[in-house]
């Protein structure tokens, strides 16, 4: 024979013997040997002995029993059953339990609606509910004798006595593992977790049971850029601030040997988080991965070991929150959980979390309409920062004043716009103007504005709010739909949004009239060209900014306007400004540098340019 004959008859000769091999291993076919005994029943004592015969115990069960012991070992007992779906509920919450995993299936929220439109386009009303999603997990690992088995897999048996209920997973030498879940006022619920006789049989490397819990965020709100960017997984080590995975894109972050205090799965408005007792958890890790799906935002991850010191009867309390993001009930547990709520950090989260919040709270208890606590607090902050506001105005009229002297310098330097620029400073130095003056007022602003920028897509307070044309501040105000969908932009028109730009516009026009811009003309133009840009970004937005950036708009121009007209007067600015003059002060070290930084400038300039002089 050659070669590939030769190969060839050994390939044959193994596929024979691996075939001989699997049918050896096969149960016996139990209808044939039934067969056989009921075929003479005379053989083995007549109809009375041949009904014991033919109804022995299966021996499939026998086997099934064998798989499952050997799978699941003293758990076999649990591993098959039937689903059983109970409930537990106060005024506030109704939770939902299948006894497959012991574990929550649906949180419903009673107080909050959910507004989402279908497919075709038409909204529709449901409360909110939470930890419903078909692939979420919460799951304990369970190590056992080289094998790992999950909760989830388990059959739990359930007792209900009010508003507690408790699962339990027993074994097959008496023990048991349970979880007892009791339903308290509002959205806390106490949690236990126990396991009793089971030191002998969960076998471990370290003294750790580890909580796998995986939660498919369901999108709520009608708005889908800002539920995305403001859901994740935020946690807290012990004696450490609060952090939390990537909102914008998928990560992980492993804190194997933290000390992890809670850990809390957050959507924009609501949240699911469970809180460790006396012992905090034993590190863990964290995740978001992000879905390209309209029903829903992200997937979440947390993976947390759960203290275990392998005693006979251990018992682990932990405390779980399913509920709104509203700032007094999270900080009541006095663990930070209120950080969950993205305010911002360092000092703009402070001002919104010190200042901005308690404000809004206050004038709430008198006035229901939360568009008519924003004007208030306009009108509030703009009182409060006139004295700076005012500054900036007259600073302004000052530079009007001088505007015809100015105008002289365009023409006796004509296209040197660096020469323009020495002698328009030091034409502001002789009169003691200081074009700086007006920045201060801006500078001090720029904290509020931040921080508000920040607080109303995070805040719950503004949630489906209405307000003249918009019915939800705490989203975009679609005046106009449109038939296509732009990046950054949306397929619908705000109309705060087009009134803030337009009054942008008007502010920079008047502003500008009495300003000189001649040594950089080119600002005049940007000037007009930054409210189109912010246009696009803030049609997104939440309403209640821009509602608050039109009214706030409003009222500068109002005051600018009554303060130009009926307090300055230019003819006493006049002689302010020749009697500076007249008694020139010393320059002052910055106002020294920014002359020396020019003239160098200027010089460096003449070189390149030998014929400007």
């Amino acid at each position: 024979m050659d070669r590939n004959q030769t190969i060839g008859l050994i390939l044959i000769f193994i596929i024979l013997v691996w075939t001989w091999n699997m049918q050896s291993l096969e149960p016996p076919i139990e209808e044939d040997t039934t067969q056989e005994l009921v075929a003479e029943p005379s053989e083995i004592g007549g109809t009375e002995q041949k009904s014991q015969v033919t109804n022995p115990v299966p021996q499939t069960d026998s086997l099934a029993s064998a798989a499952l012991l050997g799978q699941y070992g003293v758990f076999s007992t649990a591993a098959s059953g039937e689903v059983e779906l109970s409930t537990i509920e106060n005024d506030k919450l109704k939770i939902t339990f299948s006894s497959k995993g012991g574990k929550i299936v649906k949180a419903e929220l009673k107080e909050h609606l959910k507004i989402r439109k279908n497919k075709e386009g038409v909204e529709e009303t449901s409360q909110v509910t939470l930890m419903d999603n078909e692939r979420n997990k919460f799951e304990y690992l369970l190590n056992l004798n080289n094998k790992t088995i999950s909760s989830e897999d388990l059959y739990f048996t359930s007792d209900k006595t009010g508003n507690q209920v408790t699962f339990t997973a027993t074994t097959s030498n008496g023990g048991s593992f349970q979880q007892i879940y009791d339903l308290g006022e509002g959205y806390d619920l106490s949690y236990q977790i126990k396991f009793n006789g089971l030191q002998n049989d969960l076998s471990r490397t370290e003294a750790s049971v580890k909580m796998n819990w995986i939660n498919v965020l369901n999108a709520i709100e009608q708005n889908e850029m800002w539920p995305s960017r403001y859901s994740s997984v935020y946690f807290k080590e012990k004696d450490d601030d609060s952090d939390y995975c990537n909102c914008m894109a998928d990560d992980l972050i492993e804190e194997p040997e933290k000390k992890i205090e809670w850990v809390s799965h957050a959507h924009q408005f609501f949240n699911t988080s469970i809180m460790s007792g006396e012992t905090p958890f034993d590190g863990g890790s964290f995740s978001t991965e992000m879905i390209e799906d309209p029903d829903e935002l992200k997937t979440i991850g947390s993976q947390l070991n759960i203290p275990y010191n392998n005693g006979a009867a251990e018992s682990i309390a932990m405390t779980m929150y399913i509920g709104p993001n509203e700032y007094e009930n999270l900080d009541s547990y006095g663990v930070g959980l209120e950080t969950i709520i993205p305010y911002g950090r360092s000092i703009f989260g402070d001002i919104n979390r010190v200042v901005i919040r308690p404000s809004f709270n206050f004038l709430s208890k008198f006035i229901s309409s939360k568009g008519l606590v924003i004007l208030i607090l306009i009108f509030i902050i703009k009182m409060l920062l006139y004295p700076l506001y005012y500054k900036m105005l007259y600073s302004q009229a000052k530079m009007g004043v001088l505007k015809p002297e100015l105008a002289h310098l365009k023409t006796k330097f004509k296209d040197d716009a660096q020469k323009i620029q020495m002698e328009t400073m030091k034409v502001y130095r002789e009169y003691g103007v200081n074009p700086m003056g007006g920045c201060l007022p801006m500078i001090i602003q720029i904290p509020i504005w931040y921080a508000l920028f920040r607080f109303f897509p995070a805040s719950i307070t503004f949630r489906q709010e209405a307000f003249l044309w918009a019915n939800d501040l705490s989203s975009y105000d679609a005046f106009i739909s449109l038939p296509f969908t732009l990046p950054m932009f949306g397929a619908h028109l705000s109309l705060f949004t087009i009134l803030w730009a337009i009054s942008q516009v008007v502010y920079t026009y008047y502003n500008m009239k009495h300003m000189d811009m001649s040594a950089n003309p080119a600002m005049k133009y940007v000037q007009y060209l930054m409210p189109l840009m912010f246009f696009v970004y803030f049609n997104t937005y939440a309403s209640g900014l821009t509602c608050y950036m039109f009214f706030s708009q409003l009222m500068n121009i109002l005051q600018t306007v009554i303060t130009k007209k009926y307090v300055f007067n230019d003819e006493k600015i006049k002689s302010e400004l020749d009697l500076n003059k007249a008694n020139p002060k010393k320059k002052g070290k910055f106002q020294q540098r920014l002359e020396d930084a020019m003239k160098q400038q200027q010089l460096q300039q003449n070189k390149k340019n030998p014929k400007k002089k």
